[in-house]
């Protein structure tokens, strides 16, 4: 994680064995964060701040061992970009990890990678062609949205809430990587992610000083899961997806990072006997079939970083 994607060769092909190795540990990875998040008996605001903060310990150090020189000469309007990137950070994690404890993960997962659906969207709105194929997954992604959530509407009320807020977290999680991918093209994977990482931080941090919520006191099976998290989750798989990116297309790991919903639904089941009602597997369905139309309509479009 030393140089910004965008300069290293990519493929649309099939990764390498490394490389398919690689993108095995991140779905792995990333596939811990809904059934760990929901484990774990702390408030949601500090899950979320506590992951991207324990983070830090390992990125800041790298940072400063590796990447003081590029630090010295970013230019101002990156690095306000790079902040930027880390308030809608920020504003995923504080819509969609509150939202594991009100609906089942694999609804909370599922909604919450219509970013794919999300960038593109914003991508229209800032003059990019959209695909017309594009545009049919994204009918066939929503329309998967709308499913899910009239089963969880039958369900309760707090389970459709859970349903909005994933899906917001999707829209928040969609501008991030917009936003990210231009960053990236002017710094490292390492120092842009300790940089969006540390102001997602600051932000949460004071909205949980703002709202009284405790960052401390937790039992220690908490603390141990909030470290297993942030090893799984933003280490093992958000980092590692932004590694393998260097040199497979975005496409490729887009479709990859798809199975993060089977693997925490599957997760949920072992760990926490939380089953997703049978009425709502269509519905995902018709979400996970969209957003793979989505990705693959748009070479372009950046990988998501879910989780």
């Amino acid at each position: 994680m030393t140089a910004p994607a965008a300069a290293r060769p990519r493929t649309l092909g099939r990764p390498g064995a490394a490389d398919a190795l690689l993108i095995a540990v991140g779905v792995v990875g990333v596939s811990t964060s809904g059934p760990l998040i929901a484990a774990i008996a702390a408030p949601a605001l500090a899950v979320a701040l506590w992951r991207n903060a324990l983070s830090l310990a390992l990125l800041v150090p790298a940072v400063a061992l590796r990447h003081r020189a590029e630090v010295a000469a970013v230019g101002r309007r990156t690095l306000l970009l790079g902040l930027l990137a880390g308030l809608l950070l920020a504003g995923h994690f504080a819509l969609w990890v509150p939202s594991l404890s009100m609906t089942s993960v694999a609804s909370a997962t599922a909604l919450v990678c219509t970013q794919a659906v999300w960038t593109a969207v914003l991508a229209r709105l800032a003059g990019h062609h959209v695909p017309r194929r594009a545009w049919l997954g994204m009918a066939v992604a929503l329309a998967g949205v709308l499913a899910v959530s009239g089963v969880d509407a039958a369900l309760s009320r707090e389970a459709l809430l859970g349903d909005l807020l994933a899906l917001g977290g999707g829209v928040f999680s969609g501008a991030y990587v917009v936003l990210g991918a231009e960053v990236r093209r002017h710094l490292s994977t390492t120092t842009y992610t300790a940089v969006c990482y540390g102001a997602c931080a600051a932000v949460l941090l004071a909205v949980c000083l703002a709202a009284g919520v405790p960052l401390g006191g937790y039992a220690a099976r908490d603390w141990w899961l909030l470290v297993a998290l942030t090893v799984a989750a933003q280490m093992l798989g958000h980092s590692v997806f932004n590694l393998v990116v260097q040199r497979v297309s975005p496409v490729v790991v887009s479709l990859c990072i798809l199975l993060e919903v089977p693997g925490a639904a599957l997760l949920a089941a072992l760990w926490l006997g939380q089953v997703p009602p049978a009425a709502a597997v269509p519905g995902m369905l018709l979400v996970l079939a969209g957003i793979a139309v989505v990705v693959r309509a748009d070479p372009a479009a950046p990988e998501a970083p879910q989780g």
